[in-house]
């Protein structure tokens, strides 16, 4: 079905405990963690239902305003029976307070951080990331907003694009470089050139820069070349415990040993464009208040949310062969490997949605592998690797993308 095994060759595996390669050391005291939106991200808005007999066929995105009139936003939609489909929106005002919040409370010292795949997600992690931007800028946009609007600079662009465009315009560059000393020290993607977090959206991407700050002992580069404790803003609940968790293992335990670590391999639900990575058709940033449907074509709403004007609306999709194909390469990668677990959390709709398709699988074949969620399922995995075996992963697209990273990079470097 196209869905993802990955693991470690043995003989690169046996290599990197052989040579092991630097690991930086962890502090029970490290200031370093991960901080995210208390409520209205993904995660709590999300809608999720399995597609029955009768529901199958076409179906729309549908925008209706405040005012009553109505755009459809996607047409030609098309669901299967059995196929998974969620809707969720991330509210822009509740991001704006919450990115206001976590500069105010940067202790001196700590660099601030932001970490988004803007590569992949590539409607919604632009729009995050310029929210990041605008509020870290917000006074120096509120002063110059018509200078900057007449330049064509967009804050989706990043740092880098604003100093660019103002480059030459001697009050432009003071209040600028006023407005950033004003605020913490940002992480830097090269301090040597002055290349910060927030220069280009593309640039600090969290599948390799979560694992990077975590493999140095939770440490990040400043604008002054050198090391320091940083504050990981990921701001949707969905996936950022799994590095919540583990900033949080390590500074329990001290660093993995790579030298008698055992293998974590993941089967990932990644064909036909399921879950979150096959989001960009339907994903929206909403124009004014008013409410999203998904509306079949039988009339029935399959979902719907009241939006406000900037939030993030998206949808996304499994369907049923690719998690039925899933479920049973995660059942033979278990009975080839042994520990294992099925990271789905029943307290996420898409999740509890999937778990219905795990649990009579499961029973059928007669194997009993735990349901976790992905907090939980972390701390195990780390645990297991950590007293020398092997586990698998059996995770839906994204974290098939974050740990087919994660655990390489602390294991083999």
């Amino acid at each position: 079905e196209g869905n993802s095994d990955r693991r470690a060759a043995k003989a690169v595996k046996a290599y990197a405990k052989a040579h092991p390669h630097r690991m930086g050391k962890w502090m029970p005291e490290s200031k370093t963690h991960v901080a995210s939106m208390t409520g209205d991200d993904f995660f709590a808005n999300e809608k999720s239902a399995t597609i029955t007999a009768a529901q199958a066929g076409g179906a729309s995105i549908v925008f209706k305003a405040a005012d009553g009139s109505e755009k459809v936003l996607k047409k030609g939609l098309k669901y299967t029976e059995g196929e998974v489909v969620d809707a969720t929106f991330l509210s822009a005002r509740a991001l704006r307070a919450y990115i206001k919040a976590q500069i105010a409370a940067t202790a001196p010292g700590v660099l601030f951080s932001v970490h988004l795949k803007a590569t992949m997600m590539k409607v919604s992690d632009p729009i995050l990331f310029g929210h990041f931007v605008s509020v870290w800028l917000e006074d120096f946009i509120a002063t110059h907003g018509a200078e900057l609007d007449a330049l064509g600079w967009n804050p989706n662009s990043g740092l880098g694009d604003l100093e660019r465009k103002i480059a030459g315009n001697a009050v432009l560059e003071a209040d600028y470089k006023a407005a950033m000393a004003g605020r913490p020290a940002l992480y830097m993607v090269n301090s040597d050139k002055g290349i910060t977090n927030l220069h280009v959206p593309s640039d600090v991407i969290i599948d390799a820069s979560m694992p990077a700050i975590i493999r140095a002992g939770g440490k990040g580069w400043g604008p002054d070349g050198k090391e320091a404790d940083a504050k990981c803003c990921i701001p949707d609940n969905s996936y950022a415990c799994v590095y919540d968790e583990t900033i949080k293992y390590f500074k329990e335990t001290g660093a993995l040993d790579v030298t008698t670590a055992g293998a974590a391999s993941n089967v990932g639900l990644m064909a036909q464009k399921a879950e979150e990575y096959g989001s960009h058709p339907t994903t929206f940033e909403i124009p004014s208040k008013g409410i999203v449907r998904i509306v079949l074509a039988s009339g029935e709403v399959l979902h719907e949310h009241a939006v406000e004007a900037g939030d993030i609306w998206r949808s996304a999709t499994a369907k049923k062969a690719p998690i039925l194909d899933w479920i049973q390469l995660g059942i033979a990668r278990t009975r080839a490997t042994g520990a294992a677990a099925f990271w789905l959390d029943k307290n996420r709709a898409h999740d509890a949605q999937l778990i219905q398709y795990v649990e009579p699988a499961l029973k059928e074949a007669g194997i009993d592998i735990p349901i976790m969620d992905p907090r939980a399922a972390t701390r195990f995995t780390l645990e297991t690797i950590r007293a020398g075996k092997d586990c698998v992963t059996i995770t839906g697209n994204v974290l098939r993308d974050y740990l087919t990273d994660l655990f390489p990079i602390l294991e083999l470097g």
